[in-house]
């Protein structure tokens, strides 16, 4: 087996929840996380590359506790997909990479959404695009993917004033 992934090997999509995944009920801001929808942005994308949805968690990143992290991370070493991406709630999606690291022989991207992908006006189809481009461009590691940027994993922060991702 190569180092590097062949184009037609399949990527591995799994979903942990998010605001990518929100959905809300009221002008009080009630929600949940509803059931992923990233199949269906990559459907009405007509991507042609293999991949398979993995459902993990359906849980907003405050909520995501040390033994969540440690459950994606051995969910993730249990496949034999070499590229992985993992839509995941922007607050914590840092401290996830970091429990992923030890997984660096594959190339794991992690992306999520500052607004719904349910809404008409959100980030959560590019960043889907964008992360689906870059798993299978990129070499082994762990990276996040927002703001039209491509980050490694150790050296990405929220700016939580600017809400956007800065390299550190």
């Amino acid at each position: 087996m190569s180092s590097q992934p062949s184009a037609d090997e399949p990527i591995l999509v799994a979903t942990t929840g998010g605001t990518i995944d929100k959905v809300y009920f009221d002008a009080s801001s009630d929600y949940e996380v509803g059931e992923s929808v990233v199949d269906d942005l990559l459907k009405q994308a007509h991507v042609r590359a293999s991949y398979e949805i993995l459902s993990l968690l359906r849980k907003d990143s405050l909520e995501l506790t040390d033994a969540d992290r440690q459950a994606i991370l051995e969910s993730i070493r249990a496949r034999p997909e070499r590229r992985v991406i993992i839509t995941h709630g922007t607050d914590t999606m840092t401290d996830t990479a970091r429990c992923l690291a030890s997984l660096s022989e594959r190339t794991i991207v992690l992306t999520g959404s500052l607004s719904p992908a349910r809404f008409a006006r959100t980030d959560a189809v590019f960043n889907v695009g964008m992360a689906f481009a870059a798993v299978q461009s990129l070499p082994g590691g762990v990276y996040i993917v927002m703001n039209g940027q491509v980050f490694q994993a150790d050296r990405v922060r929220k700016d939580r004033q600017q809400n956007v991702f800065v390299r550190c």
